[in-house]
């Protein structure tokens, strides 16, 4: 399967790539690829069909799988840093905001289909005490940050300029149903056996 199939870096998207009547609030699945500026392989190199990852690798994964702690109300799913870019499918779960108590979230399920249009139980009730629900970019907007702060720590440790580590924006697609799922599960997955013939391909 092509990257192409979910996105295509080479066409220019300035203004945004989200679809300006969706809300990225609402519980569902969303598969995310985020990339290195200039497609610069910071975070390590394919070996043998396996990614290899360095100091900065090593940071781009920790931080990823530490975004539940930050935001309670998100779950991950199937997750890889590749050498100049990473992908992710990140979870918004519901908020059941029906009997406070004993009430939680509404577990990811692999044959779930997203909602094209608000809950009925909206997240965020002030009455139940609920914070409001992250956006995906919000989400995404504090992963970049953090691996950020991070990385150029270790650059000024060696006296080297970073400069900006991450390219504008991200690519982002919806998934809406079991099928959609699983196919980019195993794309992510096997995304380093493809390496030479990925779009984000770099020597």
């Amino acid at each position: 399967m092509s990257s192409d199939s979910f996105y295509n870096p080479a066409i220019p998207r300035r203004r945004s790539i989200r679809l300006s009547d969706y809300d990225y609030s609402l519980a569902g699945l969303y598969f995310v690829t985020i990339c290195v500026k200039d497609r610069q392989c910071l975070f390590g190199h394919i070996e043998q069909g396996q990614m290899v990852l360095n100091e900065a690798g090593v940071i781009a994964h920790r931080i990823w799988f530490s975004l539940p702690d930050r935001f309670q109300t998100i779950s991950l799913d199937a997750f890889i840093v590749m050498p100049n870019h990473i992908h992710g499918i990140v979870v918004l779960n519901e908020v059941v905001t029906e009997n406070p108590v004993g009430a939680g979230l509404a577990p990811a399920q692999s044959d779930w289909v997203l909602p094209v249009s608000k809950p009925e139980h909206t997240v965020g009730n002030d009455r139940a005490g609920l914070a409001p629900a992250p956006t995906l970019s919000a989400v995404i907007g504090a992963y970049k940050s953090l691996v950020s702060k991070e990385c150029l720590t270790i650059f000024k440790s060696r006296n080297e300029n970073m400069g900006k580590l991450w390219q504008r924006n991200y690519y982002e697609h919806i998934i809406r149903n079991a099928h959609s799922h699983q196919q980019i599960a195993e794309y992510i997955s096997t995304n380093p056996l493809r390496w030479g013939q990925d779009t984000l391909y770099a020597l």
